[in-house]
């Protein structure tokens, strides 16, 4: 058990406080103490980002990986204690998090076995199997893997942040187009298919298009294993005809502005606007990453309505890749469901949006 000492060195006070206050959020009664005591606790994972950023960027290197970190919203983390009624703040382990995107599943697994075996003293806190969705993929369709690792650090000056826990997401390239097409959805419509909420619709046509994925890139299965492959284009394609998902993600633009160098960006999300497909983005970009830190609690104060992020990553490409969906850009996910399909259907009419002629296979002629 901590003693009275350590506890008081814990960010936002202690383990305990932190609970509270995140507690106080999800009942609709936290005061600006308890708001203060999460922003000091969200502020330190900070270190352990950078700790952990250092370690796989040392490691990747020279490599078609990319890597980028990330500090989980705000509102993110509200509306996760909301979701997850029995969920202690200070236990949540994703708030601090690195993404690592690779060519393919092979070089996923042997990296991630790689770092298992690495000789640093931060602790691996899930069995290897636990969190693989890759193996086990969720009824979703969400394919990836993610690792907990709890912070071990000996100096002085890194004792508070010690055990701090912060999550490893691995993915591949196809997954990860797939898992930025899922968010998009969230950002445009008032569906939630990542937390399956809203019109169960999306979450069915998004699932689908997960199987197709899957066996049409990386020779596997998603969550639609039993279905034959016309039986799955067909369904994704009739919902597909009711929704207008696709078309839907044709129409969107990138945002405009240009990612900077800075490599610590901010992004910000205005309200919808009427007759737009996308709400309005605003970036601001740092250089450093304390300065950028301060800047984005500052912003969450200042504008309690608006969805505020904080990502970084070495260059401005990898932003724009490790977080196409904060861009709604879905461009990936678009161009392999229109190859998937037709590989699927092999030479069969592709029955196109409602209005519109059949698109037929090479096949075909």
């Amino acid at each position: 058990m901590a003693t009275v000492a350590e506890k008081a060195i814990f960010p936002g006070g202690s383990k305990e406080r932190v609970s509270r206050a995140g507690e106080a959020v999800r009942n609709g009664t936290a005061t600006w103490e308890d708001l203060v005591a999460i922003d000091t606790w969200r502020a330190a994972h900070r270190s352990v980002l950078n700790t952990f950023q250092a370690i796989l960027r040392n490691r990747t290197r020279g490599s078609d990986i990319v890597v980028a970190q990330r500090h989980k919203r705000r509102s993110t983390i509200f509306g996760k204690l909301r979701r997850f009624p029995k969920m202690q703040l200070a236990r949540m382990d994703d708030v601090a998090g690195c993404r690592l995107i690779f060519p393919n599943a092979e070089e996923l697994y042997a990296f991630r076995q790689n770092l298992h075996g690495a000789h640093f003293n931060h602790q691996l806190k899930n069995q290897p199997d636990k969190y693989d969705y890759i193996k086990r993929p969720k009824d979703t369709g969400y394919r990836g893997i993610h690792d907990v690792y709890a912070y071990d650090v000996n100096s002085v000056h890194g004792k508070p942040y010690k055990d701090l826990l912060i999550e490893l997401q691995y993915r591949t390239f196809y997954q990860h187009a797939w898992a930025t097409a899922v968010e998009v959805v969230g950002f445009i419509t008032e569906s939630q298919p990542k937390f399956q909420e809203g019109d169960k619709r999306y979450e069915t046509a998004l699932s689908l298009s997960s199987e197709i994925i899957a066996r049409t890139c990386e020779d596997a299965n998603s969550c639609h294993a039993d279905l034959t492959d016309a039986e799955l284009t067909e369904r994704f394609l009739e919902l597909d005809n009711d929704l207008g998902l696709m078309r839907m993600l044709r129409a969107l633009n990138s945002a405009n502005n240009e990612v900077t160098e800075k490599k610590n960006i901010i992004l910000i999300f205005g309200e919808p606007e009427e007759g737009k497909p996308q709400p309005p983005l605003e970036m601001k970009a740092y250089r450093d990453a304390t300065d950028a830190l301060r800047a984005l609690f500052e912003l969450e104060k200042q504008h309690a309505g608006k969805d505020i992020v904080l990502v970084r990553a070495d260059t401005s490409n990898e932003v724009r890749i490790a977080f196409r969906n904060y861009f709604s850009d879905a461009t990936e996910f678009i161009n392999l469901i229109d190859n998937g399909c037709q590989t699927l259907m092999k030479g069969k009419v592709l029955h196109g949006p409602k209005g519109q002629r059949p698109r037929r296979t090479k096949a075909q002629g």
